[in-house]
């Protein structure tokens, strides 16, 4: 199973919009199950002082559901501050709570970074590769910025631009095979 994850828990973000692009691009290209998980969508009832010792029943079931089965992960991070935001590594923090390290040891991923400038999250990736190797979690050394977002959707927020398509197609394709 590959679960794609929209790396943000901001309401209506560009990153779900991009992550549902390769979730679908991922599903149109192979017969093994895909998921998307969208941070914006959790329920937060597992962010108090206590997470680290006693994990809540919403985390376990998306973990359950989301990260356990997974054998790959595309994460989808946005640019914040330089970095990538903190729900994602609050997130691998509170999963790794229960069951450390059938979390993500030995699972492998792929990096999409987006930003409304010019890199493209270059440095929020590499901050995320090292959590994930931290981890365990081979990170496919290609890694996908997308740079200036919202110049490459037509008036409706739907991406157009082929260049940015066809390299979300061929890192899809390449992380398939990884």
């Amino acid at each position: 199973m590959i679960t794609v994850i929209s790396g943000t828990n901001r309401s209506n973000s560009e990153c779900l919009k991009f992550a549902t692009l390769y979730f679908e691009m991922l599903r149109e290209s192979t017969e093994e199950e895909v998921r998307l998980l969208a941070l914006e969508h959790l329920p937060y009832d597992w962010f108090h002082s206590e997470m680290y010792t006693r994990q809540a029943e919403s985390l376990t079931r998306i973990q359950d559901e989301y990260i356990l089965p997974a054998t790959k992960f595309v994460f989808v991070i946005p640019e914040y501050n330089g970095g990538f935001p903190g729900s994602v590594k609050l997130f691998i923090d509170a999963c790794t709570v229960r069951k450390y390290t059938s979390n993500f040891k030995g699972k492998k991923a792929a990096l999409v970074g987006i930003a409304t400038g010019r890199a493209g999250n270059l440095r929020g990736m590499e901050h995320l590769t090292g959590v994930l190797n931290f981890l365990g979690t081979i990170v496919m050394p290609n890694k996908l910025p997308i740079s200036r977002i919202s110049e490459l959707k037509d008036g409706k927020g739907e991406v157009i631009d082929e260049e940015t398509l066809e390299a979300m197609r061929a890192q899809a394709l390449e992380l398939l095979a990884f």
